[in-house]
This record gives C-alpha cells, structure tokens and sequence, in this order.
C-alpha cells in the first residue's frame, strides 16, 4: 500500500498526461502572432486546468482531457492556416 503522499502508478502517468497536454497547450500558444491573443488565450487555459484540477469523477476527467485535445488540435490547424 502506497502512503498517502505518494501518487499510484495510475496517478503518476495521468499526471504527466495532463502536464504534457498543458505543455503542448502553451507551446502553440507562443505560435500565435498577436502578443494580446496570446496572454488572452494563456489566461484562458490556466483558467481551464485549475476549474478541473481538483476533479475526482474518472469520466469527467476523461472528457476534460479529450476536449483539451480538441481544442489544442483546433489551435495547432488555426495556426497552421494563419501562415
């Protein structure tokens, strides 16, 4: 039995899971040409990773990750075409 301080196995990797999509998230971010947009959109995903941080119920975080996915896909395309 792990002691309470210390992440399962499961834990760990959906942790590191989350920290690569929020990663992912800010590089592409940096991508976007107007300095505003960019803080805007900065603003808006910590926004979104700490309104789900404390989320226990495995089929909203589960949804949370997919949505996160699709919208950092959205950006990468947006991106991609603005050039």
């Amino acid at each position: 039995m792990a002691s309470p301080g210390i992440p399962t196995l499961k834990q760990f990797l959906h942790r590191q899971r989350v920290l690569s999509l929020y990663r992912k998230i800010l590089r592409a971010i940096r991508q976007v040409p107007d300095r505003h947009y960019q803080v805007y959109l900065q603003e808006s995903a910590r926004h979104e990773f700490k309104m789900n941080r404390e989320e226990k119920n495995e089929d909203a975080v589960r949804m949370a990750m997919t949505r996160g996915n699709a919208q950092l896909k959205e950006l990468q395309k947006i991106i991609r075409l603005s050039k």
